[in-house]
């Protein structure tokens, strides 16, 4: 009898047992920390792996160290030359200090996230159109320069920081279409004149070759002949230079 009077005794033993075990072991992942609370103190950070602590007395807190990808809503901004642009944005950062991103913010990513938007904000104000659309590597280095000076209290490290869409109005849109395809004209025509400098360069020198030769002349008469014919013209009227029949002349001269 006394053993059975016993048994719900010692059951209630082995739940209270199983549970302060199943309260006070604990478990991390390898991409995890465990920040440890001791009566409300930090006494630090435990992981990964299998560890154990004070049932009640200690209270712990996961801190994921992966790296998060943060999307940065769009943000309508005036550029330095007064252009309203709209533009958004993507954040690579992970927590260093768990003990930091608990301790120091109550939510490390929405904080995160806020920080980034209103640099965003203010980075574009500060530069120029231009600059945003043909300098991207230089906006996005200075981005992530200012948001991880601004987290590190909180044990945040932001790596990267990639301006993704720049959104333009249509009305300016329309301003670089024309003054891109008047850039396009310009270059057209600076080839074409560079190239009618070449040729008349070469005529010239073609035509001082000739001077000099006049049997070379003769020759080049003969060749445009030969190729007039070629093209089925009824009438043909050719300036013919007397220098060609000088030698025609003389010898009936002489006759």
């Amino acid at each position: 009898m006394e053993q059975i009077s016993n048994l719900p005794v010692f059951i209630f033993v082995i739940l209270l047992a199983l549970w302060i075990i199943r309260a006070a072991l604990r478990i991390v992942a390898e991409y995890e920390r465990g920040v440890i609370f001791r009566l409300g103190r930090v006494i630090g950070a435990k992981g990964p792996g299998l560890f154990w602590i004070i049932p009640i007395v200690d209270r712990m807190v996961k801190v994921d160290l992966r790296v998060v990808t943060l999307d940065v809503p769009t943000q309508e901004a005036i550029t330095k030359d007064n252009v309203t642009v709209k533009v958004n944005a993507v954040c690579y950062f992970r927590v260093v200090d768990p003990v930091a991103a608990v301790v120091n913010v109550s939510n490390y990513l929405l904080a995160t996230q806020q920080i980034a938007q209103t640099t965003l904000r203010s980075v574009l104000g500060q530069s120029e159109l231009d600059e945003l659309l043909a300098e991207r590597d230089k906006i996005n280095h200075q981005l992530q320069r200012i948001i991880d000076e601004q987290t590190e209290p909180w044990g945040v490290k932001v790596s990267i920081v990639e301006v993704k869409d720049v959104e333009l109005p249509a009305t300016m849109q329309r301003a670089m279409a024309r003054q891109a395809e008047a850039e396009r004209e310009k270059r057209a025509k600076i080839i074409h004149a560079e190239g009618e400098l070449q040729a008349s360069q070469t005529l010239a020198e073609a035509a001082g070759i000739m001077a000099t030769q006049p049997g070379a002349l003769q020759l080049r008469y003969l060749q445009t002949l030969t190729e007039i014919s070629a093209e089925r013209n009824s009438t043909v009227i050719f300036p013919l230079p007397i220098e060609l029949l000088s030698g025609i002349l003389f010898q009936d001269k002489g006759r």
